[in-house]
């Protein structure tokens, strides 16, 4: 442990950590608008903020369980120091920077997780990772999308059926009403799972430092910082991502946008309650592409979704080289 930290330097630290946080907001705000903002119930401009709000409050409603992984699921908290985190976020914030700029919504948070296996393998090699919980980060790349895609496929047929009797226009417009309650709990989702991360980081650097004595635990400070940061980045959220993710992927109507949103959030919840750090750019994309398959396989723009998948499957192993590079340079100027 770097026990000789100095408070600028640890106060610098914690400022990277709310900037990835607000830039998680800004990267991730489409995926919680963009189904709403794409079937027009919404102007972007409001819905930003409907979004941030839902974000900022996600801490009354969920336990840290995600943090707590974070802290000390990814890599062993002894091997935490102050260069592991500012490597994890060098490599975290360089990747969203990049896949933000082209417009591919890539995963904040397994550019995070990514960027602390890098800066603690640099460290202290293969015995550095914790197994476990990382081999469950990665089985929810694959899971998180494919239950969201499962769930959304349900939810049309549910509501396909259910609405059959009524016309078109009655469906539109209850459904136009349904969708701000199925933004919200996305948005809830969203915050309630993302934000946890950078509690967790910020909370193993206090740890590491000796400021939360010998049992991890998250202050409320932390949480509340963290909360706003992110709805904070939300507001000034990437309307770049919001037309890959709402138009470009395939057109939605309101009823479908409820499906995909539905889909996303419940399996968000499920993640956060469990506490599985889950991608919420993969899961609310596996429900857009489950809605779109359920109309009809030709409806989804594959080449757009591969594209995607491409990002996704690259993001860790991307960040992790930035956050190693970061460490090894680091050790060069010392």
């Amino acid at each position: 442990m770097d026990a000789a930290l100095g408070l600028p330097v640890l106060v610098g630290l914690i400022a990277v950590a709310l900037l990835f946080d607000f830039l998680n907001g800004l990267h991730d705000a489409a995926n919680s608008i963009a189904t709403i903002v794409s079937t027009r119930v919404l102007r972007p401009q409001l819905a930003v903020f409907w979004a941030a709000f839902f974000n900022f409050i996600a801490f009354l409603v969920f336990g840290l369980h995600v943090a707590q992984t974070i802290g000390t699921g990814i890599i062993d908290p002894a091997v935490v120091d102050a260069q592991v985190i500012f490597a994890a976020l060098v490599g975290a914030i360089v990747w969203n920077l990049v896949t933000w700029a082209l417009g591919i919504p890539s995963s904040s948070s397994h550019a995070l997780i990514g960027g602390l296996v890098g800066g603690g393998l640099a460290k202290a090699g293969i015995s550095a990772a914790v197994w476990s919980g990382l081999s469950k980060t990665v089985l929810a790349i694959v899971l998180s999308p494919l239950v969201g895609f499962l769930l959304a496929m349900a939810l049309v047929a549910i509501v396909s059926w259910a609405s059959v009797r009524s016309t078109p226009f009655a469906v539109d417009r209850a459904f136009r009403i349904l969708q701000f309650a199925s933004a919200s709990l996305y948005s809830l989702g969203h915050g309630g799972n993302d934000a946890q991360k950078t509690m967790g980081i910020i909370a193993v650097l206090l740890y590491s430092q000796g400021h939360l004595g010998s049992e991890f635990s998250v202050p409320f400070w932390v949480v509340l910082s963290c909360q706003a940061a992110m709805a904070l980045g939300t507001l000034m959220g990437g309307w770049r991502i919001v037309r890959t993710m709402g138009l470009r992927i395939t057109k939605l109507t309101p009823m479908q946008g409820f499906c995909a949103e539905t889909g996303g959030a419940a399996t968000l919840f499920m993640a956060t309650y469990l506490g599985v750090p889950v991608s919420t750019t993969h899961t609310i994309t596996g429900a857009i592409v489950g809605v779109g398959a359920a109309r009809r396989v030709s409806a989804v723009r594959w080449n757009v979704a591969s594209s995607i998948v491409y990002a996704w499957v690259i993001t860790i192993p991307a960040s992790a080289i930035v956050a190693a590079l970061t460490w090894w340079l680091v050790q060069l100027v010392k």
